[in-house]
């Protein structure tokens, strides 16, 4: 998802390459993503060979930047936590 916000469609094989992950595995994903309402899978021809792209919706947009917020208070709670276990003592 994240490589899709980057762009408004992208073909499979682009995101397959991007992502380093098999066929199967992009077929999946993208098909559970759908299935949640967050991608959307258009099939056709360039010629006639038949291709896939993929583009986020918009609520796939939303959600990504809600999990994106989450991942960042994660890590700012995480380098609190740090910080605070990293005062010196009164001892």
């Amino acid at each position: 998802m994240a490589f899709l916000s980057g762009c408004a469609e992208a073909e499979f094989a682009a995101v397959r390459d991007y992502c380093a992950v098999s066929d199967a595995s992009v077929s999946r994903i993208a098909q559970a993503l759908e299935a949640e309402g967050y991608v959307r899978i258009r099939k056709g021809y360039i010629g006639k060979r038949p291709r896939t792209w993929l583009s986020l919706t918009t609520q796939g947009r939303t959600a990504l930047t809600a999990h994106m917020a989450a991942l960042q208070a994660l890590a700012e709670a995480a380098q609190q936590a740090g910080a605070h276990n990293n005062e010196p003592s009164g001892d």
